[in-house]
């Protein structure tokens, strides 16, 4: 399906789609701002701004603002010209000139992996939630495993006081440290949504990549502090005190994070609290580290 924002009706005659449904073409709407999923479009003469995910973007006329996509390609023509940003998460940007018409000073940002699976998402947006058991999927969490112990075990060993002070606050008040979490999160998204209406769009781009940028700083070390407190829960009370140590505290801390995060539906309400965990414990942070246990 797509949306068309901002339509005057003078507008709705000048697009059309193909006869299977997956190709929308896009003639003289100078004033259309074009969302689309799981379509091809075509621009053939104007239009002001167009988005795209599980599709091409072909571009022969005049785009004034900017072309984004997910999980596909943004073709520009020899004579086509692009006013503003090119944009493309999961595909590629294929200008067919030496030298593109594009805005002065306007940037490309191009992300190229995963664009099948992007592709898939638009189509059927369920797998979101409950992704298909496949040779891949495993791969890609025995990779994960690894990953996350390499973090979590390095970041137990590089700082074991602030790990420790960050798993023993998290002990003593989960409850607490979700609720400010939480809190901060849905303070962020709000803060963003109100920065896209107010502020210049330099200034937006900038604010939402400093706020993802802290979200994402928050989320890994809610993940490692989480992944050692369950941990070492799981040693106390199953292994034997000789037979207990950090790294293995930290592989089975890994290993059933990574196993929850991989249970479809489950999985989403696993990432918020990883969110939430990361960003609450940072709300409770104290500089001197005074965190008594009893």
């Amino acid at each position: 399906f797509a949306f068309f924002l901002y339509l005057p009706a003078s507008a709705a005659a000048s697009m059309s789609t193909s006869e299977d449904g997956r190709t929308l073409y896009v003639d003289d709407a100078p004033e259309m701002r074009v969302i689309a999923f799981s379509k091809t479009v075509i621009i053939r003469k104007r239009a002001k701004e167009v988005f795209v995910w599980g599709g091409d973007v072909h571009v022969e006329g005049d785009v004034d603002g900017d072309v984004a996509v997910i999980g596909g390609s943004v073709v520009q023509g020899e004579k086509a010209s692009i006013g503003g940003a090119v944009i493309v998460f999961g595909g590629s940007y294929r200008p067919e000139s030496r030298t593109p018409l594009r805005g002065e000073g306007k940037e490309t940002v191009v992300f190229g992996m995963f664009e099948e699976e992007l592709r898939g998402i638009a189509e059927n947006p369920s797998q979101i939630f409950a992704p298909s058991f496949s040779p891949v999927f495993l791969a890609q969490r025995i990779v994960s495993v690894i990953f996350w112990f390499i973090v979590t075990f390095g970041a137990a060993t590089i700082s074991p006081g602030a790990v420790g002070r960050s798993v023993a606050r998290f002990q003593l008040s989960s409850l607490k440290i979700f609720a400010l979490g939480l809190l901060g999160m849905v303070l962020s998204i709000a803060l963003v949504i109100a920065g896209v209406g107010v502020l210049p769009d330099y200034l937006t781009a900038v604010f939402g990549l400093m706020i993802f940028a802290l979200l994402m700083l928050a989320y890994v070390f809610g993940r490692v502090t989480l992944q050692m407190s369950l941990g070492k829960l799981i040693q106390k009370r199953f292994f034997p005190e000789g037979r207990r140590s950090e790294a293995l505290a930290a592989f089975i801390g890994v290993f059933v994070w990574t196993a929850l995060l991989s249970v479809p539906y489950l999985w989403t309400l696993a990432v918020i609290a990883l969110f939430a965990a990361g960003i609450g414990l940072v709300f409770t942070a104290r500089s001197n580290g005074t965190w008594k246990t009893g």
